[in-house]
């Protein structure tokens, strides 16, 4: 007998052959399924595919471009600007025939100098100027304080007063002593020494000559003083070898430099 498997089809009963081709069908309708749903699968990965790769193109071409040039612009200056820049260079502080405006300074807080106690100063200046006339009586040079701390009304009578009695006009009178308002004796930081060995050159050009002068020039920065008004000056002052000032602290440097 013949093994089943190898039996023909006519063999089988319809019903189990009817069966069978079922079967078949249905199987072949899943494989077609199956066949379809893989075909779609490929084609959404490879449209996946296609719109990774273009997103990432787009992206390096973004990175890549170069910043557009956009031309700076520069506005015309408002009706205030000129002002403001004139008002910037120019010093704010106000000047009077060559002269600074200072301040007068409280008179209850300067201090009488030893040597002569009707005149005023600034405590540190006091100090250090003592300490330069006991050096200078050291070296054998006599220092001698002449004029200190002046108020606006000492510097009224000695530029109004002696400009009509010596007949001077304001510019000339300017030269040699400051408006009221405008004196560095106000401050307290100014004082005119003399030399006491030759009280013949005070307040004269010719105290130059003296030895106080010569010590003075050697020896005064030491003890943070200089010459107000060298020759030359900026200011278009006469030559006052006598005027010294105290540039020892902050408040006496910005009296005196601060918005030239």
């Amino acid at each position: 007998m013949k093994p089943n498997f190898y039996e023909p089809m006519d063999d089988i009963p319809v019903a189990q052959r009817d069966g069978l081709g079922q079967t078949g069908e249905r199987k072949g309708l899943r494989g077609w399924r199956r066949w379809l749903l893989w075909f779609f699968v490929g084609l959404l990965s490879a449209i996946a595919g296609l719109v990774v790769s273009w997103l990432t193109y787009q992206g390096a071409e973004t990175a890549t471009l170069p910043i557009p040039f956009e031309p700076m612009l520069v506005s015309s200056p408002g009706p205030g600007a000129s002002s403001m820049v004139n008002a910037e260079s120019t010093p704010s502080r106000s000047s009077l025939l060559g002269h600074l405006a200072y301040e007068e300074a409280d008179a209850s807080e300067l201090v009488a100098l030893t040597l002569n106690e009707a005149i005023l100063m600034q405590p540190e200046a006091a100090d250090r100027f003592e300490a330069m006339v006991t050096a200078a009586a050291g070296d054998g040079v006599y220092l001698t304080p002449i004029s200190g701390f002046r108020t606006v009304s000492d510097q009224q009578y000695l530029f109004f007063e002696i400009k009509a009695e010596r007949g001077q006009t304001a510019s000339t009178r300017a030269e040699v002593s400051a408006p009221p308002g405008y004196s560095e004796h106000h401050t307290g930081y100014a004082i005119d020494i003399g030399d006491a060995d030759q009280p013949d050159t005070h307040l004269s050009v010719d105290f130059e000559d003296t030895d106080a002068f010569q010590w003075l020039a050697d020896n005064a920065p030491r003890y943070n003083f200089e010459l107000s008004f060298p020759e030359g000056n900026e200011q278009g002052v006469q030559y006052e070898p006598w005027h010294w000032r105290f540039v020892g602290n902050s408040e006496s440097l910005e009296t005196f430099y601060k918005d030239r």
